[in-house]
């Protein structure tokens, strides 16, 4: 298997690869007053790093001996399946279409963290996250993992990522830097916490590396 070509597999010791650790610590430790097992990463817009940024969290979950669970809910655009090197399909949507009793847990070479692929892609994916089914799915997911993460497509874009986020414990905001306008991060922010969605915090993606921390971490 080809390893994804991501900072915290690829550069463990960099400065990024820390701030995702720190990312995951911060989360956990959230995690001690109210439960965030569940959790939907997002972004204001398209192309602000999301997925990515999903995968490298991830990855330092499972570092830490976390059950981690990645789920691919773009149901437009999925990319999990091509950062990580595997099929897209079966998937989440084959639970559906091909009348399966659990979505497909994949192994993507790192120990302790598994992905549920998109799948074929769905007529209404707005339908289908907001479904019941969608709802049973979510519940059995977390039975498997100390954290599943969804990927959910922007929230300005579409009402998928609106849908989902009501179902979960929380929900993390993907920004990046000279890319995100200012209005665009707080208009999304203003519309999930209208459907009362526990908003956890923002992520920002893109932003210049300090030279002295990545001498200070060896590099």
């Amino acid at each position: 298997m080809t390893q994804p070509d991501l900072i915290t597999l690829k550069d463990p010791r960099s400065s990024a690869s820390e701030a995702y650790r720190t990312l995951r610590t911060n989360l956990i430790f959230t995690s001690l007053n109210e439960p965030l097992k569940t959790l939907v990463i997002t972004s204001p817009a398209p192309q602000e790093g999301k997925s990515t940024a999903l995968a490298n969290l991830s990855v330092t979950l499972a570092q830490n001996g976390k059950q981690t669970i990645i789920v691919d809910c773009d149901l437009r655009r999925p990319c999990q399946h091509t950062i990580w090197n595997v099929d897209q399909e079966p998937g989440l949507t084959s639970t559906v279409l091909d009348n399966l009793a659990e979505p497909p847990l994949l192994d993507v070479g790192v120990e302790n963290l598994r992905l549920v692929p998109a799948g074929p892609l769905a007529p209404n994916p707005a339908d289908f996250l907001g479904s019941a089914h969608m709802e049973s799915l979510i519940e059995s997911l977390k039975a498997q993992a100390d954290f599943v993460l969804f990927d959910a497509p922007p929230v300005l874009a579409v009402t998928d990522a609106a849908l989902l986020s009501s179902r979960v414990d929380g929900t993390l905001l993907v920004i990046r830097a000279g890319t995100t306008r200012r209005e665009d991060a707080e208009r999304a922010k203003e519309l999930l916490e209208q459907l009362n969605v526990r908003v956890v915090g923002a992520v920002l993606t893109n932003a210049p590396v300090d030279a002295r921390m990545d001498g200070y971490y060896g590099k």
